[in-house]
């Protein structure tokens, strides 16, 4: 059956179109029962059962089959993964809205309907001839779907009546009351999730996985303690008149009642401060913000707060706020444009990891959940089981924030397993982190290489035979991901030739695979402290394309013609076969380097190549190239355990600034030869050059200890950090740089089109180009720029996405963002071993002050590269010695002592495992000594990484250790 559906549309010239669409209908469709006699099923496709078709409950006497509306699905897909639902009925309505309104939901429902065992039947009634429901002229469109959803309850329940079991029902769930009542009128049997889940006998746990969200008016029940949000319409209006800014919300880390809107295209992020700014934002949420008058601006506070993880409600308002609302700034300091949100554009939520807050009431069900992140507050949810899951980490899901709760409120969805069980703090930190850690599925793997693989003679016509160069890797110890190799000898001219040999991923990862899709998703390996996250399936990272020592691999080769002093002559790219003579360690080669007795090619090779890197590294300083520091350690872990027996310092030598300058040339090679190609959607990486106003806190603390630092340029910049040392303080100019890496902003990955060529500039490099070519095994962004100059050179062919910057674009936004969780994931993984290394342990350590707060002073501890808050007055309570703040100098004062930054300390290290959410790092002031003074450090974390603000291509440590970033 044909139904022809018509409609005009309006050009951009102003002609009025008809529009024909032709939508055909059939009577054929099976039902996908088991009891059906009038379908003619194929077995495959009997997929509800006769037998126990329904899961017992109280509200159903007979044997039924679920059908589920769009809402309850999007709002209760937690409950559906449960598997003792099952039978139940999906309409392909249903499925195409929830494609169109969450793809997360669409993916979790798509992997249900697909396992044979949880019975989901997806009924296409959009093409039945009897359940496809056309538009009545006015009516909307959800109007129209629900009435769908009720034709198809309706035609089941006549269907089934010549079934073997004529007394199956269909039971419609929604939790839209407009689609109840008029199913009730239509005399169709309907509940609403919460009442069906509520009647099931074999279930009662699954009502704390109920969502609770509720759709409360602006007012709600109780005294509003939030102003009103702005409806879509007037935020529309603000936002298009400029009376509103759009922006980012990101939370503070160091103070609950604070956080700043990121609005593209303002120099500065906009502050907000207090309850009533913030008005229930969290981190993440696109949000509209106000901007308050010039003379209501602020300055960020200097109090380091955090909501007390046993306090149940502290009441309206605090303290902190006040001081924090009513705090004058200082006549010299300028102060930070200060607004004040007033309507969510976009929700960010997302599923948190945490545990569940004791609660004081026995019995009561309702309970306060801490999330992991101290960015993200606390969520009011209920529960059953709270005596079981006191000591389990959980993960929670947001529902709402009406305006009358102080928290928003969620509801359970699973537990992780044992609170300071290490397997199940590592799982925390990847679901925090976002990041992707679940087995390759085996559509992914159905397309690596089937094994023994070996390189054949129609692989070696298409390729560049290097076998016959002495080509080596330098790598940290136990490195099995070895993505680079190098070669230097001296030509018959005198000069010499120099290659850079990265391992071709892209040959075994070919374009639009489930491989090359995973791969983009994942966008980088993970490293954590134990253990590595890989980007590809092991067999490619540690295997076929690892360049290991004595086996034949293929390569992408970048090889240049150098003279002694490192200028290049020429340079050309190929596609080659390799085989390295020599897998070494840094130290390994270190050791022939300085051995003058060793004089075999491998040897000569390295010595030239150490030689070269030298003069590359200082005509790159001398241009401008940022030194920045970053405390490095490196764990020592038990075979057995996996836990950290040992911390130390890494050690740098000679050999890994050598990889990294050729991992440098390599990559701007790269990128200007991808860039000359392909103007439009080359994949480049740029470090943008910070506004001066990041560099105020440097600068303030350079002029304390008498120094003048010049930001006015990169160049200026590097030489006033190089001449900044003080002789009673040998950490001293290594904590300047620590400072200098904070006013840094984040390195990012771009399309060439998408931005002017002044902004491609590496501001950490000092190079007017850049990219990422040199570790394809562990970043997708080097895969894509390896397809781009195989392009080049015509090593291989295009494709459509290759060449459109816009997608180009969007794939971008992911790599940024996996490579910042990553990075912060490996952080994590630090600090949770610190924490594990630390237990049972107190030791004196010798420590700086980074920064002196107004209640706090935050200590850097070299030896662990870890930082910690050490609070001198912390909420509540009072201390028993007087500190004076000095808000001009940021000095804190105690009788004769002064605290200045920079300052050394000594103090002593132990760990609090009183509050087993956030374990912390006691930090108590052994020098200088105050008597009757010892303090809690919390929020103790690792350092932020050089590599996040710089592209100094540093190699691998040690396998199932994170990397340094070759980057």
């Amino acid at each position: 059956m044909l139904v022809t559906k018509s409609f005009f549309r309006k050009t951009r010239t102003g002609n009025i179109h008809k529009i024909v669409r032709d939508h055909y209908l059939r009577d054929d469709i099976w039902c996908g029962s088991e009891a059906c006699r009038k379908c003619k099923h194929k077995s495959r496709d009997i997929i509800l059962e006769t037998e126990n078709p329904g899961t017992k409950s109280s509200l159903i006497s007979h044997p039924y089959y679920l059908l589920l509306d769009t809402n309850a699905v999007l709002d209760q897909i937690n409950i559906l993964e449960e598997e003792l639902l099952c039978n139940v009925i999906i309409p392909q309505i249903v499925l195409e809205e929830i494609k169109h309104r969450s793809s997360n939901v669409y993916k979790k429902l798509k992997d249900i309907i697909g396992d044979p065992k949880r019975k989901f039947y997806l009924f296409v009634n959009e093409h039945h001839r009897e359940t496809y429901a056309e538009r009545i002229p006015g009516e909307k469109v959800n109007d129209r779907n629900d009435r769908a959803i009720r034709i198809t309850c309706k035609w089941y329940k006549n269907h089934l009546l010549s079934s073997d079991n004529p007394n199956i029902d269909i039971v419609l769930i929604t939790d839209d009351n407009d689609n109840k009542e008029k199913a009730k009128s239509d005399g169709i049997t309907v509940f609403s999730m919460e009442e069906y889940i509520s009647s099931l006998k074999d279930a009662p746990f699954l009502i704390d996985k109920l969502c609770k969200k509720t759709y409360i008016l602006e007012g709600g029940k109780g005294e509003p303690l939030f102003p009103s949000h702005l409806t879509p319409s007037q935020l529309h209006d603000g936002i298009k008149n400029g009376k509103l800014l759009q922006g980012t919300f990101l939370a503070s880390r160091e103070n609950f009642l604070e956080g700043s809107v990121n609005v593209e295209g303002r120099e500065k992020f906009i502050l907000v401060q207090g309850r009533a700014g913030l008005n229930r934002a969290i981190d993440g949420d696109i949000v509209a913000i106000e901007l308050l008058p010039e003379e209501e601006w602020s300055i960020p506070s200097e109090l380091v707060l955090e909501e007390d993880d046993n306090e149940e409600d502290p009441g309206d308002v605090l303290d902190e706020e006040k001081e924090i609302l009513e705090q004058k700034p200082i006549k010299e300091v300028e102060r930070t444009p200060t607004g004040r949100i007033v309507g969510i554009i976009r929700r960010k939520w997302r599923q948190y990891c945490g545990i569940l807050q004791p609660n004081v009431v026995t019995g009561n069900v309702k309970h306060l959940f801490v999330p992991a992140e101290r960015k993200i507050p606390k969520i009011r949810i209920e529960t059953r089981q709270s005596e079981i899951l006191y000591s389990q980490r959980i993960i929670v899901a947001i529902d709402s924030w009406p305006r009358n709760s102080r928290y928003p409120l969620g509801h359970f969805v699973r537990a992780l397993g044992n609170v300071g069980d290490k397997d199940t703090e590592n799982e925390v930190l990847l679901l925090e982190h976002d990041v992707p850690h679940g087995r390759f599925s085996d559509a992914v793997l159905s397309f690596l290489p089937k094994l023994p693989w070996v390189i054949t003679e129609t692989d070696l016509a298409q390729r560049v035979d290097l076998r016959h160069l002495d080509i080596c890797s330098v790598d940290p110890p136990g490195c099995t991901d070895i993505d680079d190799a190098l070669h230097c000898k001296e030509l018959e001219n005198g000069n010499l030739e120099v290659g850079v040999h990265i391992a071709d991923v892209s040959h075994f990862i070919r374009p639009g695979t489930a491989l090359d899709k995973e791969a983009a998703l994942r966008a980088t390996t993970v490293y954590l402290v134990d253990k590595r996250i890989d980007m590809v399936p092991e067999l490619l990272s540690s295997n076929l394309c690892s360049l290991r020592g004595n086996e034949e691999r293929f390569a992408f080769s970048c090889i240049w013609e150098m003279d002694h002093d490192a200028n290049i002559i020429g340079t050309k790219f190929c596609k080659s076969v390799i085989r390295s003579r020599r897998a070494m360690t840094y130290e390994e080669a270190q050791l022939l380097i300085d051995d003058p007795s060793q004089q075999d090619p491998i040897t000569l090779s390295l010595r030239g190549l150490n030689n070269l890197a030298k003069k590359m590294k200082k005509r790159r300083h001398e241009n401008g190239a940022l030194v920045l520091a970053s405390p490095e350690i490196r764990f020592q872990i038990d075979n057995e355990t996996h836990d950290p027996i040992e911390v130390e310092a890494k050690k740098l030598r000679d050999t890994n600034s050598m990889v990294e300058e050729f991992m440098l040339l390599a990559n701007t090679s790269v990128a200007e030869k991808i860039v000359q190609e392909f103007p439009e959607c080359a994949m480049l990486r740029r470090h943008p050059e910070p506004p001066q106003v990041n560099f105020e806190p440097l600068i303030k603390a350079g002029k304390h200890q008498g120094f003048e630092i010049n930001t006015s340029s990169g160049k200026e910049l590097a030489r006033s950090l190089e001449s900044a040392h003080k002789e009673d303080n040998p950490y001293f100019n290594t904590m300047l740089k620590i400072l200098a890496t904070r006013c840094m902003m984040q390195a990012v990955y771009f399309v060439s089109g998408m931005v002017q060529q002044s902004e491609f500039f590496h501001y950490g490099l000092a190079c007017p180009i850049y990219t990422h070519f040199t570790s394809p095994i562990r970043r997708y962004a080097d895969i894509i720029v390896h397809r781009l100059l195989a392009v080049c050179i015509g090593a291989d062919s295009t494709y459509p996405e290759l060449l459109d910057k816009k997608k180009s674009h969007e794939l971008c936004h992911n790599l940024n963002y996996r490579n910042r969780m990553a990075q912060y994931a490996g952080r994590a993984s630090v600090a949770l071993n610190t924490h594990l290394f630390f237990r049972e342990k107190v030791e004196d350590e010798d420590g700086y002050i980074l920064f002196v707060r107004k209640n706090a002073l935050q200590i850097l501890i070299p030896k662990y590269g870890l930082e910690g808050t050490l609070y001198l007055k912390k909420k509540g309570e009072s201390s028993p010695v007087n500190f004076v703040y000095n808000e001009e100098e940021h000095t804190q004062t105690c009788g004769k002592i002064v605290f200045r930054s920079f300052d050394p300390v000594v103090v002593q290290l132990s760990l609090d495992r009183t509050n087993i959410q956030h374990e912390k790092l006691v930090f108590k002031l052994v020098k200088p000594e105050i008597p009757g003074f010892s303090v809690l450090a919390s929020n103790v974390k690792r350092k932020m990484s050089t590599e996040e603000v710089k592209e100094v291509p540093q190699k691998k440590t040690k396998k199932h250790k994170k990397k340094k970033g070759k980057n």
